[in-house]
């Protein structure tokens, strides 16, 4: 059994579930250049099938490895899972850990690209090159502890759970029990498509085409994350997590609480990363190839919640229980539904009934979702979006494009206020991620209550971020490295020679063809806008520090400026000469 050398396996498997057969595709190099990995080798997929709606049998769902997978380049076990978003409409895809990438690498495979759709719900086991397409429905309606149990012994696996064959439309992908690819409902379309699971075991190994070069390069990225405070400072996510940003965000006070018709949670302090360590003496864990380990586990291995689900089951909903967010969690995860978009729903309730669901509420609500129980918890499982429209109260989802803001309020922070109206898949912090800039104040600090420089400063993080995700890499690390160490790290594994600017220019143009992609879809500037509570309602000032809505002429003005930046028209179109540019 041959091992192979240089980033790339050069084979990809494409799979049709309604015939049940699968073929192997050989790309030529310049799709590997052209898009790298990951987020860019889906996106070009999915950009092929443009029209197609996201329940269309033809609609492929692309799990993606980039050229780092499975090498020693430091948080190289990532990968992206794609398709069009059921939640939003727009490009749909999600970066996501554990080690179902690395073994999908290790089995020879650069992408499997699913198509078609199953009438039983079907399994599909990768040992190397062995394939099989197996019958799946024991497994249907198990939560998805019970289903890992099942599937541990095929090696890593990605399984949909009980929310997506309930026609959750946040419904998620969970890998090795505790990652979750979230926020554009990808579980829904996996169920659409017939497909409970996948699982991979590879035997291979990837060779670097420079083992010399690899290791300089991934020294450098060490010495450098040694030196992040926010990585691997007492106080940092290698010590507490991503809740260590709990009380960052706290205390500047921009926490959404109340749906975020407030920026104060008094109650924060009995809610953050020191309680969680006092109260649960969590375990380290995280995705394979990473040094920082930012997961935790507590003492009865349930997953401890991430910052944003932390933030959300507590500030968000006015929950002041620390066991109801654990558990909020918990259920989740076990049924398959993303954190963000089930606590954003509850608190989209909560406003529209004028009361809090409390403890029990929470937890009663979050099963009847994923289970379908009730026809609230069916209305709720559509979305925020969906709901308040149903109710008359569109105002009550804070959303953008159909996606659930994260937990950073816009009026706290500027640029993240651009980044939510300018992201591709909807609602999302993680394209551009300005927060490093103006709350952590790295690489550069900015002032966070102003528009100047962000529109430019939105444009490069998403192209960094495009790249990031293509490669695949972890964007915390980012807080620390840049992409100039890691073009030295990807020369050295394949033996071309990438450099910064190249890869800058790559994540344009991957970032482009998803503007192109939303644009055939029919998303305009009528799109990339903020709810309305934020420019008519201020936020929680106090100790000092003023909160008031945003500007909107001046944030008009600073996406139009986005828009100039980025090849776009007044609304927000891809312009013609740009496209021609980027040879797209």
């Amino acid at each position: 059994m041959a091992d192979f050398k240089g980033g790339w396996t050069g084979r990809m498997l494409e799979v049709d579930l309604t015939s049940r057969r699968f073929s192997i595709l050989e790309p030529k190099e310049d799709l590997y250049l052209n898009n790298l990995g990951g987020r860019g080798l889906a996106g070009g997929f999915l950009w092929e099938k443009k029209g197609l709606e996201w329940d269309d049998p033809q609609m492929p769902v692309v799990f993606a490895t980039g050229p780092l997978v499975g090498t020693r380049a430091p948080t190289s076990g990532r990968m992206a899972i794609a398709s069009r978003s059921p939640l939003t409409g727009a490009i749909g895809d999600t970066s996501v850990g554990g080690g179902l990438g690395t073994q999908m690498k290790r089995a020879g495979w650069d992408a499997i690209i699913v198509t078609g759709k199953s009438v039983r719900p079907l399994g599909l086991i990768i040992d190397t090159d062995n394939i099989e397409i197996t019958e799946a429905t024991k497994l249907v309606g198990k939560p998805l502890s019970s289903v890992a149990r099942e599937l541990e012994a095929l090696g890593s696996f990605a399984v949909i759970g009980p929310a997506a064959e309930n026609n959750v439309f946040f419904a998620t992908v969970m890998v090795d029990r505790h990652f979750a690819a979230g926020r554009g409902g990808l579980g829904l379309s996996l169920f659409k498509k017939g497909l409970k699971f996948i699982a991979i075991r590879g035997r291979r190994k990837l060779q670097a085409y420079d083992p010399k070069g690899l290791e300089d390069a991934r020294e450098k990225i060490f010495r450098q994350s040694a030196a992040s405070s926010i990585l691997q400072g007492p106080f940092g996510l290698a010590s507490l997590g991503t809740p260590a940003l709990y009380d960052l965000i706290h205390v500047r006070r921009m926490m959404p609480t109340s749906n975020f018709r407030k920026t104060f949670f008094p109650l924060a302090p009995k809610m953050n990363a020191y309680n969680l360590e006092a109260a649960y003496k969590p375990l380290k864990s995280g995705c394979r190839g990473c040094h920082i380990q930012c997961k935790r586990l507590t003492n009865d291995s349930r997953p401890v919640p991430e910052f944003e689900t932390l933030s959300h089951f507590s500030a968000l909903l006015n929950n002041t229980d620390l066991e109801t967010v654990v558990q909020a969690n918990k259920i989740c995860n076990d049924m398959g539904m993303d954190t963000i978009s089930a606590a954003s729903a509850l608190s989209c309730h909560q406003e529209i009934i004028g009361n809090d669901l409390g403890p029990a509420g929470i937890l009663q609500l979050l099963t009847d979702i994923a289970l379908a129980r009730t026809s609230l918890g069916q209305s709720l499982g559509r979305g925020s979006r969906a709901y308040a429209q149903s109710r008359g109260k569109s105002g009550s989802s804070m959303s953008v494009k159909g996606m659930d803001l994260p937990a950073y309020d816009p009026r706290g922070a500027y640029g993240m206020a651009l980044a939510y109206v300018t992201s591709t898949r909807g609602g999302c912090h993680l394209r551009a991620y300005p927060i490093g800039h103006e709350i952590l104040l790295k690489p550069v600090a900015t002032d966070r209550f102003s528009f100047a420089g962000k529109a430019r400063m939105i444009k490069i993080a998403e192209d960094v971020n495009a790249t990031i995700d293509s490669l695949t890499a972890c964007k915390f690390l980012f807080f620390a490295t840049s992409l100039e160490e890691y073009s030295k790290a990807l020369t050295a594994i394949t033996g071309i020679v990438f450099s910064e600017n190249d890869l800058q220019r790559t994540g344009e143009r991957i970032y482009f063809r998803e503007r192109m992609y939303n644009a055939h879809a029919g998303f305009s500037s009528r799109d990339d806008d903020l709810p309305e509570r934020f420019f008519k309602e201020p936020g929680s000032s106090g100790a000092g520090i003023e909160i008031p809505p945003i500007d909107r002429g001046e944030f008009l003005e600073a996406r139009s400026r986005y828009y100039k930046a980025r090849g776009l028209d007044e609304n927000g179109m891809p312009l013609k000469e740009k496209i021609r540019e980027l040879g797209l």
